[in-house]
């Protein structure tokens, strides 16, 4: 028998300057030091997070504590019937508040008539129809308009809206629709129309992007399965898009509705501030918004500016609903699901 033929097996200890041997475990004085410095450190975090949350609600109790508290000398004086009167007259200290809320609605529906085609047309246009390279211009300039300042806005209603309204559009309106009533009177150019108007440029920007944002969350199947049926692109945007994105863009109209109902200087200058009730949108009017402005300064007795605080009271309450309303609505559509633009 032949010689086994002998196997050698080396067996070569793992080097020393190996990855896994050269990284050494942490001292555990290190661990414990670094886990502290972290639980610190998550610590301060979590309560100044805390304490920012805290703060809006703070403020939001404290402005409603100091109107109520402002305004109870005349909620002890008129209860209930400062709201449905039509006095105001400082001198005899009588006071109501109903001509301002008149002014306030009249004057935002109007704009909310004007604004609401103009805003939702432009929202279809950007996010359905229009072109790649038009889109994002487009969306820029109409948000643009809502950081050009109130006064700004005021200044050229002045001097371009008002003469325009009083030379052309408010005798054209007066000879074909003055036997509605509505368009009566002297052509003055300033009054609630040209109040209305300037809030319409002003609550579109709002409108329109909200709309915009409510429509891109419309899922993408909605428009491929309204196509696969034979539907027309307008067909399309009617049935699937508008109509499962309707409360949406209603919560969207009820916010832009919220700012025009707190606008105060661009309102201000252009509605010619005299408290009545008129039909006529030739008339001039006062709102809530403008007549804090205008005579906060101007109230001595204890009574008139516990009216005017009143008057901001009514108007915030009212704003703080209308804005709820339209978050409950945008949320209805969107579930919190970010929107997505959809390409062309």
């Amino acid at each position: 028998m032949g010689e086994q033929p002998k196997i050698l097996v080396s067996v070569r200890p793992p080097a020393s300057d190996s990855p896994e041997r050269a990284t050494a475990a942490p001292p555990p004085r290190l661990l414990k030091t670094v886990s502290r410095s972290t639980h610190i450190a998550d610590w301060v975090f979590r309560n100044s997070v805390l304490i920012c949350a805290c703060a809006v609600i703070v403020i939001i109790g404290l402005i409603v504590w100091e109107l109520g508290s402002g305004s109870r000398a005349s909620l002890q004086a008129f209860g209930l019937k400062f709201l449905t009167s039509s006095a105001w007259d400082p001198v005899a200290g009588s006071f109501g508040a109903l001509p301002f809320i008149y002014g306030t609605l009249i004057s935002s529906l109007v704009a909310l008539v004007l604004a609401v085609p103009l805003a939702v047309g432009v929202a279809v246009f950007t996010t359905e129809m229009s072109p790649r390279i038009l889109r994002v211009p487009l969306a820029f300039t109409t948000e643009l308009l809502a950081a050009i300042p109130s006064v700004i806005y005021g200044l050229w209603a002045i001097f371009v809206l008002v003469p325009l309204l009083r030379r052309d559009v408010e005798p054209w309106l007066a000879a074909h629709f003055g036997w509605t009533g509505l368009f009566e009177g002297a052509p003055y150019g300033i009054g609630m129309l040209a109040a209305g108007i300037i809030l319409a440029i002003m609550v579109i920007p709002i409108i329109a992007s909200i709309t915009r944002e409510v429509i891109s969350a419309v899922p993408q199947q909605q428009r491929e399965a309204a196509l696969a049926l034979g539907a027309t692109r307008w067909e399309m945007i009617r049935i699937g898009v508008l109509r499962n994105a309707r409360a949406g863009i209603l919560g969207a109209i009820i916010l832009g509705l919220g700012r025009a109902l707190g606008e105060t200087m661009a309102v201000t200058m252009v509605i010619g501030n005299t408290p009545q009730i008129v039909k006529s949108l030739f008339a001039p009017g006062y709102t809530m918004a403008s007549v804090l402005a205008n005579e906060f300064t101007e109230a001595t007795g204890q009574l008139y500016l516990s009216s005017l605080i009143e008057i901001g009271f009514v108007l915030f309450l009212l704003t703080i609903l209308v804005n709820a309303c339209a978050r409950l609505l945008v949320w209805t559509v969107t579930r919190g699901v970010p929107a997505r633009v959809h390409a062309q």
